[in-house]
């Protein structure tokens, strides 16, 4: 159960800090008006769709975080869902994570370490034949 407690630990960490927090910056661009705050100058994506967007991928960022904390709480908990739905999550955000540099880079580190702690659990010692 180690390596799904450390799994869960990273995924509340990423998704707390990471995708929550982002939403923390929707906030002043909120009470000003998104003509004063201008957060893209603050982030740069490669993808100009992206770029010109950034108030949606905040949002679609809080519900990846809380899908993240939900699928850890889970993990925590010893329930078969929290891991399947942790795997999802983690390997949609390590396909995903390309289109979204250089903020992606640190998704993909994160995402990638959990998956690879689920993986290693769930199979253990396991060979593909015998």
């Amino acid at each position: 159960m180690k390596k799904y407690k450390v799994a869960a630990v990273i995924m509340i960490i990423h998704g707390g800090f990471m995708e929550l927090g982002g939403v923390l910056c929707m906030i002043p661009a909120l009470l000003l008006g998104a003509n004063q705050f201008d957060i893209g100058q603050y982030f740069e994506f490669k993808l100009p769709y992206f770029q010109d967007n950034l108030y949606m991928m905040m949002v679609m960022g809080a519900l990846y975080g809380v899908i993240r904390l939900i699928g850890a709480i889970g993990l925590l908990k010893n329930r078969m869902w929290g891991l399947v739905l942790s795997v999802i999550i983690s390997t949609i955000t390590i396909t995903l994570m390309m289109f979204l540099l250089p903020a992606g880079i640190m998704d993909g580190i994160l995402s990638g370490s959990t998956l690879i702690l689920m993986l290693m659990h769930f199979y253990g010692d396991k060979k593909i034949v015998e």
